[in-house]
């Protein structure tokens, strides 16, 4: 019966494609009752087989890809992302043995059961298809284990067969349940991306504001433009992109920039040299404070904080946080490729703060813009004498006695670099690139807040004499002469 029930499904949802509608209703396909995910997954292999066969080639799903972005190793075959690449939040998922620390952050993996290194990636069983796909039923992952979470379950909180019937399109509360939590909590890692987007108003983004709010209330997929599950977008955090998403894919041909708005071709001149985001992403963490610091040196110690923006400024298993709010963004060239700490990296100058990661460009590329970015700060252990950052076991280790020694020795069991025993903490900085809360038009950056006297960017630093209006840009004369006509 249920197979027969699978033929009726897909033939429905092939009627409705030919009718270009969004959704079906699965409530007359997908019966229950359900006590697992694993179980809906099967249902839903049922008819859509080849969608799990492409989605689990996908990054979402491998958290690995070739490293296109990075500079230097374009060519590079190796697969690298988050299932093996280090970062300056909770580090690294390969801590421990055999990866016991995939328990913990493999609550966002997009299926059951990755807990340790060992997991079967061609077993489509394991797919989690309602993370994406549930509109009802409060689906909820547990916090660890890798699995949905039974408790909500037994408190009633939880619908599952509800969950299983309610499958559609991704909303932004579906791609939000992991990416607005990036780095361990709301609002913790991406510049812009938190829980208050999930229902908000055009002042703080244009494309995701309510309509009631004069904003579009676009889905994420509306630009991160999906095919075979192969979702669009490049984070300046991870090493490989699919395809790219940019401004462009809407606002070009008839629908252009500046056409309607005054010295609309001057500031056209613009787009050659400045990216779109920088003019109007003038601020980010509009909704709610974002973290902009965090000193894992403080572990263990007795320090008694006050709350920053309702956000808790200290924990002892994580250490010292600086939040920020309305946020000013840095300003830095990119070609769309990045410069990355990779894990084994030696530290040449301990004395300086290690770069995580930062966009590759400068003045003299043609390719280059300059876009603005969330400049992040931190400290993390250095192996004392190899001189490489050390992947440590932060769950079931230092988060729980706080012995440094322990979890340095712990984690090099879980990633194969050796550990010295010895271990020194050295400073971090990471460019997080500013994409998401565009802001009104009428909010975009004026010329006199970068030109004549203002002082958003740092001319000096990106490479120019001073103001290009009066000392010349990277490829023209002083603009003088173009200022007085505009003042006339």
């Amino acid at each position: 019966m249920r197979g027969m029930l699978g033929i009726l499904a897909g033939v429905a949802m092939l009627a409705a494609a030919a009718q270009g509608m969004a959704a079906v209703d699965h409530s007359e396909f997908v019966k229950g009752p359900f006590k697992s995910g694993g179980e809906v997954t099967k249902v839903c292999l049922e008819c859509h087989d080849q969608q799990a066969a492409d989605f689990m080639k996908t990054t979402h799903w491998t958290w690995a890809g070739t490293p296109n972005m990075v500079k230097g190793m374009e060519k590079s075959t190796k697969k690298y992302g988050k299932s093996n690449m280090i970062n300056s939040f909770c580090t690294s998922i390969q801590g421990g043995k055999e990866g016991v620390v995939h328990e913990s952050c493999g609550k966002c993996h997009a299926g059951y059961g990755w807990t340790r290194t060992n997991f079967d990636f061609t077993d489509k069983t394991k797919v989690d298809c309602l993370i994406c796909h549930a509109q009802k039923g409060n689906y909820t992952r547990a916090a660890v284990g890798c699995d949905i979470d039974n408790k909500s379950i037994e408190k009633k909180s939880m619908d599952l067969n509800v969950a299983a019937q309610s499958v559609g399109l991704p909303t932004r509360k579906n791609c939000g349940a992991c990416h607005f939590y990036g780095g361990g909590g709301d609002a913790v890692k991406n510049a812009g991306l938190d829980s208050t987007l999930e229902k908000t108003k055009k002042s703080q983004d244009v494309h995701m504001g309510s309509k009631e709010s004069g904003g579009q209330d676009m889905s994420c997929q509306s630009c991160h433009v999906t095919k075979n599950h192969r979702i669009g977008g490049a984070s300046s955090m991870m090493a490989h992109y699919d395809t790219r998403v940019n401004c462009e894919q809407c606002h070009s041909g008839a629908k252009a920039p500046h056409q309607k708005a005054k010295n609309g071709a001057l500031i056209n001149k613009h787009l050659a040299t400045v990216a779109c985001q920088t003019c109007h992403i003038p601020f980010f963490a509009k909704g709610q404070a974002t973290k902009m610091a965090w000193k894992w040196s403080d572990v263990g110690k007795n320090i008694t904080a006050e709350e920053q923006f309702d956000k808790e400024t200290y924990a002892k298993h994580k250490g010292t946080f600086v939040w920020g709010m309305n946020v000013k963004p840095v300003y830095a060239w990119s070609n769309g490729m990045v410069e990355r700490y990779m894990v084994g990296d030696k530290v040449k100058d301990p004395s300086k703060p290690v770069v995580m990661m930062r966009p590759v460009g400068d003045i003299k590329d043609q390719k280059a813009k300059i876009y603005p970015y969330k400049l992040y700060k931190g400290d993390q252990p250095m192996d004392a004498k190899f001189k490489n950052l050390i992947i440590f076991q932060q769950y079931k280790s230092l988060w729980v006695d706080y012995d440094w020694d322990k979890a340095c020795r712990l984690g090099a069991e879980g990633c194969g670099l050796p550990y010295s025993g010895k271990y020194q903490f050295v400073n971090t900085v990471a460019y997080i690139a500013a994409q998401h809360e565009v802001s009104p038009k009428e909010e975009a950056l004026q010329c006199g807040e970068c030109h004549m006297g203002g002082n958003r960017l740092d001319w000096k630093a990106l490479g120019y004499k001073g103001d290009p209006m009066q000392k010349g840009g990277r490829s023209s004369k002083a603009a003088q002469k173009v200022a007085k006509v505009t003042k006339k």
